[in-house]
């Protein structure tokens, strides 16, 4: 089996195996994700992040129902700043959010805060692996390549914010790192959705060189045939208690 994608179906080198596969959830956070937020006071639009958060729910349940790792990433900085390069500060300054300084959610996109943590309808559970990063792409600085390599991880699936930027970085290390990527358009988002499309295209060029794109439906209507041969054990409760 594979799931149906353009301009191939994924795996390309095929068939989908649920133990060789990861869920990647990309910066569900309340800085991206909710009202008062790094995204929101710097005047985006949170329409379409807020849109993903079903569908993106929705592939969660049944990666956990078919067995399948499910990696959540967050960014943020030390409150100190010590990790924060001074360009990137002026660049988040310059759009009218600061890094480092103060909001409704604490402050903006800072390692402790409430707007740093992940939205309530998407908190990891405690058993689950989380990477944490102070770039865009989630291989820079961080030791996700050990953790895929020591669990055997071939294939990707990508899903969260932003698409032209997190998603896009994540989904360019892992193409150069070997792996096989899908990513689900319709669990990804960015405030425009003109770029959100750019993105998208641009990671299906050279033949989907980079990642082949599929969407919510098609997974979940795969996983549904997976799920039918799993043993009820590996299913789990589901999503822990929202925090404050």
């Amino acid at each position: 089996m594979t799931i149906p994608g353009d301009p191939y179906d994924f795996p390309i080198e095929g068939p989908f195996l649920p133990g060789k596969t990861a869920l990647m959830i990309i910066d569900m956070q309340r800085d991206f994700c909710a009202p008062s937020g790094y995204m929101h006071t710097r005047g985006g639009d949170l329409g379409p992040a807020r849109a993903t958060i079903p569908r993106i729910t929705a592939v969660r349940d049944a990666c956990w129902k078919a067995g399948i790792e499910v990696i959540y990433t967050r960014e943020g900085h030390r409150p100190n700043l010590s990790d924060l390069p001074r360009c990137k500060r002026m660049k988040t300054a310059l759009a009218g959010a600061e890094i480092g300084s103060q909001g409704p959610l604490g402050r903006l996109l800072i390692r402790g805060e409430i707007g740093w943590d992940f939205i309530d309808e998407l908190q990891p559970e405690e058993d689950e692996i989380v990477i944490d990063k102070a770039g865009t792409g989630s291989f820079h600085g961080t030791d996700l390549h050990h953790i895929l390599n020591n669990k055997k991880i071939e294939n990707l699936i990508i899903t969260g914010v932003t698409t032209g930027v997190c998603v896009n970085s994540t989904v360019r290390e892992a193409a150069d790192r070997g792996y096989n990527v899908l990513v689900l358009e319709d669990c990804c988002a960015e405030p425009d959705q003109n770029t959100h499309n750019i993105a998208i295209q641009l990671l299906k060029v050279e033949g989907g060189y980079l990642s082949t794109i599929s969407d919510s439906e098609k997974f979940l209507s795969a996983m549904c045939q997976v799920s039918g041969q799993m043993d009820k054990p590996n299913v789990r409760s589901g999503p822990m208690s929202s925090q404050p």
